[in-house]
This record gives C-alpha cells, structure tokens and sequence, in this order.
C-alpha cells in the first residue's frame, strides 16, 4: 500500500509510521502545500496513492482545504467515482463542525488523536486496504 502521512507534528508522523509501516511504505508531508505536491505527482505519475493521513490543522494549508483540493485534482482525472485515493482526517479537536465538513468534503474516516492501532486498523479493514 502507497501511504501518504500529511502530519505537522513530529511524533504524530513517528507514530502513524510506525502504526503503518507492516502495511505498505509511506511518504511524509510536513504541511497542506507539500501534501497537495505530493498528490499532484503521485497523479501525474498514475502511481495514486492507497491511503492518505491528513491532519486537520497544519500550516500554509489546512487539512479540509488539502482535502478539497484531492478530491478536485481527482475529479480532473476522472477517477473522482471509480478509485478515490482513501483519506482518513486526524486531529485533536473534537469540533462538530470540522468533522461534517470533512464528511462533506468526502473523507473516507475521522480519527481523534493520538491514533490507537487498534482503532486504525479496525478503519483500514473496513476501507478494504488491509
């Protein structure tokens, strides 16, 4: 499984690497501007990713803005409906609103920080990557 971990927080990165590591390799994107990069080529390269761990609250763009903005370059793609890249939203706010946008904005899960591995994988089945 090709993973990308859009995290801002060291040992939030560590630790969903380490949660991650026996189930695919994964890539690292310290904030919104290099996950959307990361994306980017991944598409042009017809090498999507599998699955991607997108903090909420990271610097230059947040979380839903890099969320919407996936799904667009998806969208252009034509692969919006057929085989969307699985994005599972991380954070440590609990806020209603943040998670209805999130759902709005088509995220496949919502977990609250810190990730429990039992938690995660439970999701990982049920989006059938594991």
């Amino acid at each position: 499984m090709k993973i990308l971990i859009a995290e801002d927080d060291f040992t939030s990165r560590i630790l969903l690497q380490e949660l991650l590591k026996s189930y695919g390799y994964s890539h690292i994107a310290v904030n919104g501007r290099e996950a959307v990069e990361a994306v980017r080529v991944a598409l042009k390269t017809n090498e999507p990713y599998d699955l991607i761990c997108l903090d909420i609250m990271m610097p230059e763009i947040d979380g839903q803005a890099v969320l919407k903005e996936i799904r667009a370059m998806e969208g252009a793609k034509g692969i919006s409906q057929s085989r969307p890249t699985k994005v599972i939203m991380t954070t440590a706010m609990t806020d209603k609103g943040q998670v209805l946008e999130a759902i709005n904005a088509k995220c496949d899960s919502f977990l609250a920080k810190p990730v429990q591995k039992k938690i995660l994988l439970r999701e990982l089945q049920r989006l059938r990557l594991i």
